[in-house]
């Protein structure tokens, strides 16, 4: 359960919740290597020492993290299939990462910077993180079918490259209007493509 969830249920989000998404948020500012148990603690507001009782390494935190990625996917991909066409849940998908913008350009994008980080190791981590891709590539391929298009996997590819790539460019050169710009112009694709 996330922490926004737990607040919506009258309950405060446990310690290992609260660990799990402090791990996601660290990861993504700092990245792997450079993130310690401590850091992940201080941003929990949990003493370190707690850390050992609900995750014995750094790998079970990433992996939490990883897990937090793939929930937050999930509710999001909730909100958006309440929308009433595909076209519509895509430009919501698009508009949810434009308005993130300012962190990307700070960070890059979470789930794209911890893959593509994890990816030069052999763990098993980069397999979990490829999962939480695969799943809203399979949503994004959906949506393209739901509008008739017999190439809706090539589209979701090209929609989600897209927005990796201007993910990259905008935490490159610290230009959150690069991802404005892009965002405007995957609108403007989509509406061409239904």
């Amino acid at each position: 359960m996330s922490a926004k969830a737990a607040k919506g249920t009258g309950r405060a989000p446990g310690k290992r919740e609260r660990l799990a998404a402090a791990a996601a948020q660290v990861l993504h500012e700092k990245g792997v290597e450079q993130t310690t148990l401590a850091d992940i603690a201080r941003v929990a507001d949990v003493p370190v020492g707690n850390v050992y009782y609900y995750f014995k390494t750094k790998n079970e935190l990433v992996e939490a993290a990883i897990q937090a990625h793939g929930s937050g996917l999930e509710e999001l991909i909730g909100q958006l299939d309440a929308l009433p066409a595909p076209q519509d849940r895509l430009k919501a998908l698009l508009a949810g990462w434009v308005g993130q913008r300012e962190l990307t350009a700070r960070y890059g994008c979470p789930t794209g910077s911890l893959a593509s980080e994890l990816d030069k190791r052999a763990d098993g981590l980069d397999v979990a993180v490829a999962e939480v891709m695969r799943r809203l590539l399979d949503w994004v391929r959906v949506q393209f079918a739901e509008m008739g298009r017999e190439d809706s996997r090539e589209l979701a590819v090209a929609l989600v490259a897209a927005y990796q790539g201007i993910s990259l460019l905008t935490n490159t050169l610290r230009d959150p209007g690069l991802m404005l710009a892009e965002g405007d112009r995957l609108e403007r694709w989509i509406d061409s493509l239904g």
